[in-house]
């Protein structure tokens, strides 16, 4: 019978993706695939860009208590995040690979834990396809080797669904009712995301048992979510009630949060861009996931309404969130709800493999699925030849250290100070060896150039006339009409000697001795 299956299959010229769906290797190939990724991200050692260097600057400077207290540079991350980075930078030293082994650990994890949650819940179709997507998806990817706690929220938000999914229907004792309880009050410290993982799952679990009338179980839920509560309190306490007290960061996330309560067209607009951003789906791909995201929807209220509620509830409980201005819905702060909207991804395409009987059906079906694959695949490969790298400020700092001639003067030009200052001891240099440029004015008139910006520039390079030798660093240049105005007027008042240049950073070397 097998072997009159394989031919007819061959004879429609289709291939036998329940078979292939089937092998109990294909799930662990993926997951080497995508731990293979971010280990090659990993060990590319790239340099610390300005996001990851001032979080380390605190990390690094900080002892464990002052890392309780609210950090410097407008920076915000959960004190349990900080004492796992401060302790393994003090077990294996102030470099990049300790302060980034424990994203990288989060990311491998999450692959691992989306499997076990996958192979609960999902058809085996799903859970390849929806293994592909984690494991390929570039800013999962990055963010499994930058000194940033992201990946870890997301490897959190799935172990709390792993963890906790007895509460859905086993009977409690009172050990495990201790243990649940610790286990959210736990979660809090470590992740910030994880208040609404636990608020989403504990309502989801109450809306159950309460469908199911199990009183009894209700008030034991109730009990854990008593401590979950506690915990959160004394949290917000020590902790986030001063981040939310932060007016640089409560400016910087005003995108995040819509006009008014009613504002339903922002919700659909910040739903739509999460698929380009954090998920990474560009151009039409993206649409081709909001399609299968909605399949996925339809088919799980149809067989699994359980089911849709667990993984659409921290959707919703985020963007009540933003909807209440206290956290905003953008870019890589909800990476952490990658993992669900990648299951009913993988779930709409699921469903319509199985719902495709006909012959053209069928092939059109597969090769959208190929369509919506190919796409994280190819960037994935692209990494694994060209690891990300975002300000490579190390060769640029060795190539000054270097050339540089007793006399010279360093200027490091502002917005990659951070970077510099993190580096600054490793190259020997202390805090008279070098000049930093004046400050932008971004908190007042905005990212882009201004008139005020251009005349404080002209004033703080013009101190550096009648230096014969003026090395002046550049790095996080990622405004380029600041770029070419720079580069215009260091011309118009010096002549450049020498230039090294790598990604995201470089130096000139400017003889500014002989115009006036």
């Amino acid at each position: 019978m097998e072997i009159i299956r394989d031919k007819k299959i061959k004879k429609l010229g289709l291939p036998d993706l329940k078979f292939l769906f089937s092998r109990p290797i294909l799930p662990y190939l993926i997951i080497a695939f995508g731990v293979a990724l971010r280990l090659i991200q990993y060990l590319s050692n790239r340099s610390l860009w300005a996001d990851e260097a001032v979080l380390a600057l605190n990390i690094v400077n900080r002892s464990y208590l002052e890392l309780m207290q609210p950090l410097d540079y407008d920076q915000g991350a959960p004190i349990g995040f900080l004492i796992v980075e401060k302790l393994a930078v003090q077990i294996l030293g102030n470099n990049e690979y300790a302060l980034r082994l424990f994203p990288f650990i989060c990311g491998v994890g999450s692959l691992f834990l989306f499997y076990e949650l996958g192979k609960k819940w999902m058809a085996k179709s799903a859970i390849i396809i929806g293994l592909v997507l984690l494991a390929s998806l570039q800013y999962l990817v990055h963010y499994s080797a930058e000194v940033k706690q992201y990946s870890s929220d997301v490897a959190i938000a799935l172990l709390l669904y792993v963890l906790l999914l007895p509460l859905l229907q086993q009977k409690l004792n009172q050990s495990q009712i201790i243990k649940y309880s610790l286990v959210g009050a736990t979660a809090i410290w470590f992740s910030h995301p994880s208040i609404f993982i636990l608020a989403s799952f504990g309502s989801s679990a109450l809306l159950i048992n309460f469908s199911q009338k199990k009183l009894s179980k209700i008030k034991q839920l109730l009990l854990i979510y008593s401590a979950w509560v506690l915990s959160f309190a004394i949290f917000y306490f020590l902790s986030l009630r001063n981040l939310t007290s932060n007016e640089t960061l409560t400016t910087s996330w005003e995108d995040g949060f819509p006009s008014s309560p009613f504002d339903i067209i922002w919700m659909l607009d910040a739903f739509g861009k999460f698929f380009y951003k954090p998920l990474g789906f560009s151009k039409w791909v993206d649409g081709l996931a909001i399609v299968a995201f909605l399949l996925g929807c339809i088919s799980c209220w149809l067989s699994r309404k359980k089911i849709l509620l667990l993984l659409l509830s921290p959707l919703f409980t985020t963007f009540l969130a933003s909807f209440l201005k206290q956290y905003p819905f953008r870019s890589r702060l909800v990476l952490f709800l990658a993992p669900f909207v990648i299951f009913l991804i993988a779930e709409g395409g699921s469903y319509i493999l199985k719902k495709s009987k006909l012959r053209p059906i069928k092939i059109i079906t597969i090769l959208l699925i190929l369509l919506l694959l190919r796409q994280p695949l190819v960037k994935a490969i692209k990494l694994i030849e060209k690891p990300l790298n975002l300000s490579e400020i190390k060769p640029v700092l060795s190539y000054i250290k270097k050339h540089q001639q007793p006399g010279d003067i360093l200027y490091v030009y502002q917005r990659g100070i951070y970077q510099f200052q993190y580096y600054a001891e490793k190259y020997g240099y202390q805090e008279s060896n070098y000049i930093i440029g004046v400050d932008d004015l971004d908190k007042y008139d905005g990212q882009e150039l201004s008139i005020t910006e251009m005349t404080r520039y002209e004033k703080d390079l013009d101190k550096l006339r009648g230096n014969k030798r003026v090395w002046l660093l550049f790095s996080h240049t990622h405004i380029p009409a600041e770029r070419r105005f720079l580069n215009y007027y260091l011309n118009e008042i010096g002549l450049r000697i020498d230039t090294f240049e790598k990604p995201g950073s470089y130096v000139y070397l400017y003889d500014m001795s002989y115009r006036n």
